[in-house]
């Protein structure tokens, strides 16, 4: 018997949900290719390992940009993957729900399903990832009233305000989480003259960055090349340097929330105030965020209790009552 699916196919990372058993599988969304043979080598954290340290002809990629399929073939085999993972065979085929971010286009959305497909699932669903996360975080998102989610993920943030079951406003910007640690890179060879890779950047940003002044803050200490004469070199950095190099990725996120919330019917928006808006995603957890959110749409702002799972909960509970829950598909 085919247990039904529902995968979170992210930038960063992939989660899938199988039916009646919960989250079976959280890696990061990286595989290590063998560019001779294009034999994959090694999958989630196992690849994430490899970035930036492998030799020429072993490549470590991400198949998924902004939120996109930025390789068909690529992807198809890590959905491949996926599946055989949690047990998926050519004699149980499974429908799976694959949650995808709102901005797609009908071109992406033919290419996720068709490489779901292609993978082995019987048949596949999308749900946009705001709608999602809304039923995974518990928001009475059924009634007459405004719920809105702040979704960052690693390549896009998408910001929606829900009521009776369907999204009222939506704002979309393919900025996420990967451009916080890009702004970070770039800011370290400007100041400092020295090359860092993005799992460095990623660690600097997870142990000293945020949006937003916070009590306790700390320097790091920071290793990578200097440019000028290509050896080795360490140098501090502080939090409120990160903070001043990831500020334009983090306004454009607060800009698409204002946008949002500009678009708002009057008696939702009045809704919101006491509601309050919820962050959830990997970005989310940025430090300070929610913080700086609050002081610029003078709203309260509730980081949600899983903001990675959230999504693929939601998307797991569409599959639990696959009936009832099936109008939350997109077309």
């Amino acid at each position: 018997m085919a247990r039904d699916l529902a995968i979170d196919l992210g930038t960063a990372n992939t989660l899938v949900y199988v039916r009646g058993e919960g989250i079976v599988l959280n890696e990061p969304s990286v595989i290590a290719l063998n560019s001779r043979t294009q034999d994959v080598l090694a999958m989630g954290h196992e690849a994430w390992q490899m970035i930036g340290r492998t030799p020429s002809y072993i490549v470590a990629v991400r198949p998924l940009r902004k939120g996109a399929i930025t390789d068909f073939e690529v992807t198809q085999r890590m959905i491949r993957l996926l599946l055989q993972r949690v047990g998926v065979n050519r004699f149980n085929r499974p429908r799976v729900v694959i949650c995808v971010p709102s901005a797609i286009t009908a071109v992406e959305q033919r290419a996720v399903t068709e490489a779901a497909r292609r993978a082995g699932a019987a048949e596949a669903h999308l749900i946009e990832q705001p709608m999602a996360a809304a039923i995974g975080s518990g928001l009475p998102i059924n009634e007459p009233l405004g719920n809105m989610v702040i979704d960052i993920g690693g390549g896009t943030s998408e910001v929606a305000l829900i009521s009776l079951g369907g999204v009222v406003a939506l704002e979309a910007v393919r900025v996420g989480s990967f451009d916080i640690d890009a702004a970070i890179q770039t800011y370290i060879r400007r100041e400092y003259g020295i090359a860092i890779g993005e799992r460095t950047a990623e660690e600097i940003k997870v142990t000293i960055g945020s949006a937003w002044p916070t009590e306790h803050e700390f320097a790091a200490e920071v290793r990578g090349r200097e440019l000028m004469s290509g050896l080795p070199k360490t140098v501090i950095l502080t939090a409120e340097e990160v903070r001043e190099a990831i500020d334009e990725p983090v306004s454009a996120m607060v800009d698409a929330a204002i946008a949002c919330l500009g678009q708002a019917p009057p008696e939702l928006a009045q809704d919101l105030i006491g509601q309050g808006i919820h962050l959830v995603g990997g970005g989310g957890m940025l430090r300070g965020l929610d913080l700086r959110l609050e002081h610029e749409t003078d709203i309260p702002v509730h980081l949600v209790d899983l903001p990675l799972e959230s999504v693929v909960l939601g998307a797991g509970h569409c599959v639990e009552s696959f009936d009832q829950l099936k109008v939350m598909f997109m077309e």
